[in-house]
């Protein structure tokens, strides 16, 4: 198998490299994938932009699993399963990923259609929230996301129990939008198996599966966060609608604020915990409250000054959960 091959050379990588690795990322920007593949098994210099310590760690992690690799397997794999691959120089790349920089996905491997319209993040939302959703919660999701999926908009979401499903459901309901799950391992194994049903309708209601992760891939805590910074990026804006203190919604929602998306969260009960993490983004001034799809559309075709994002923009979210040892 030619490794030399950009295309080849980055499903290479991906078997290898765990999601967000920045030095993978800094040297595919620099040297490109062969090379970088390359770098792994040689004792050359690595580019002044690497840490030296940080490169012989990656080189000692990456090494290992490298001669160990079965490139070969993974694109059998994905051809059998007729599965899309994309790397960055596919004309359908979202181009809303390049918000990530060097933390951006060494590719894509996609089961559906959608990807081929490749609509910008200005016509996507991500509905996300706890998976011990309410029943409130989930009608809640499931209504935005239909209405919003009615007028076009691509609803985005991580196929997980609760809010998530909810709103693939919803948009699946009204189609012309269709709806995209983000998933944290391979495709040959979607992950929640009791959602399986819910990945079929997906497919074949003209939506789509991604993951960042080949066939063969299992998903895992780490690769649940980093799947976090994918669904940040690829909406326009993210609306939490249900989230406890220590969801992991959370933690998207950081993460879209920090790229510069607009963020919404739904409100609850007050003395409902479900909600306590909406109120939390809403006390904090990273969301804004949205009560309706209307109001999700207005945080879609927001256009906030680089100023204003900036002075929203303050550590403070991130840095007091870290401070009171909250972890999403």
């Amino acid at each position: 198998m030619n490794l030399s091959d950009e295309r080849l050379a980055r499903v290479a990588l991906s078997t290898i490299s765990q999601p967000g690795d920045t030095v993978t990322g800094t040297l595919l920007e620099i040297i490109g994938a062969p090379e970088t593949l390359r770098m792994i098994s040689t004792r050359d210099q690595l580019p002044e932009t690497i840490d030296p310590t940080e490169g012989e760690l990656w080189r000692a992690r990456l090494n290992p699993r490298l001669r160990d690799a079965d490139t070969e397997r993974v694109v059998v794999d994905t051809e059998r399963r007729g599965l899309t691959l994309l790397t960055p120089d596919d004309p359908r790349w979202p181009t809303a990923l390049r918000a990530l920089g060097v933390a951006s996905p060494i590719a894509l491997w996609i089961a559906g259609s959608i990807a081929t319209r490749a609509p910008g993040a200005s016509d996507r939302v991500a509905i996300v929230g706890a998976r011990a959703a309410t029943s409130y919660g989930e009608h809640v999701a499931a209504e935005l996301a239909s209405e919003l999926a009615g007028s076009g908009v691509s609803i985005v979401s991580g196929g997980a129990y609760g809010i998530d499903g909810a709103a693939h459901r919803g948009a699946i309901a009204s189609q012309p939008g269709g709806t995209v799950a983000i998933l944290a391992g391979g495709l040959d194994r979607p992950y929640p198996a009791g959602n399986a049903h819910l990945f079929e309708r997906i497919v074949g209601g003209g939506g789509a599966l991604v993951s960042e992760l080949p066939p063969g891939s299992t998903p895992t805590r780490w690769r649940f966060m980093q799947r976090n910074r994918i669904l940040a990026a690829l909406a326009g804006a993210t609306v939490v609608v249900e989230a406890g203190a220590r969801s992991g919604s959370l933690d998207i929602a950081v993460r879209a604020h920090g790229l510069g998306r607009s963020v919404g969260a739904a409100p609850g009960p007050i003395t409902s915990a479900a909600s306590a993490g909406c109120h939390r983004l809403l006390r904090e001034r990273i969301a804004t409250l949205v009560t309706n799809s209307e109001e999700v559309r207005e945080l879609l075709d927001s256009r906030e000054s680089t100023s204003q994002r900036a002075f929203d923009r303050t550590p403070s979210f991130a840095n007091r959960r870290r401070s009171a040892g909250l972890t999403i």
